[in-house]
C-alpha cells in the first residue's frame, strides 16, 4: 500500500502533506516553492510509493471555483503528464487556512510563528488530507 499525498497549491509556494503507509495518519511534509514542485514530487515518488495525489480545490462560499483555479488547473495537467500512473483528485479546501491558523493558536505557537506562511501552507495541506481520510471512514 502506498501513501496519499496532499497539496495546498499556491502561486508562490505549496504545502505538502503525506499519510503513513497504512493511510491512517496525515502529517505535514514540506512547503515547496511552486515552481520547484514538479521536481520535488518526482523525487519523492521515486523514493516512496504514492497511491493518490490530492489537490485542494479552492471554492468560494457560493460554491463557485475561486480565481486561483486558473493557476491550479495547468499545474494539475502538467502533474498528470509527469506522474501518469498516480491518480489525482480534488478536495474542497474551504476554511483550511482558517483552520490552520486556529490549530497554530491552539498549539500555543507565538505570533511570529503563526505569521509563517510556509507553516500555514503545510498545515493547510495536512488538514486537506485529514479531511479526505475522515471522509473515507
Amino acid at each position: 500500500m502506498g501513501r496519499i499525498l496532499a497539496l495546498d497549491y499556491g502561486r508562490k509556494r505549496t504545502g505538502v502533506a503525506i499519510t503513513d503507509v497504512l493511510q491512517i495518519i496525515a502529517n505535514g511534509l514540506a512547503t515547496v516553492p511552486s515552481h520547484k514542485l514538479p521536481e520535488f514530487l518526482q523525487q519523492y515518488v521515486a523514493k516512496e510509493p504514492v497511491d493518490l495525489i490530492l489537490i485542494g480545490l479552492p471554492k468560494q462560499m457560493n460554491n463557485e471555483l475561486s480565481e486561483s483555479m486558473k493557476y491550479i488547473k495547468p499545474f494539475v495537467q502538467r502533474l498528470k503528464k509527469i506522474l501518469p500512473n498516480i491518480p489525482v483528485e480534488y478536495v474542497d479546501e474551504r476554511f483550511t487556512s482558517v483552520l490552520a491558523h486556529r490549530t497554530m493558536l491552539e498549539a500555543g505557537l507565538k505570533k511570529k510563528d503563526r505569521q509563517n506562511k510556509e507553516l500555514v501552507d503545510e498545515i493547510s495541506a495536512t488538514i486537506i488530507l485529514q479531511s479526505y481520510l475522515e471522509s473515507r471512514r
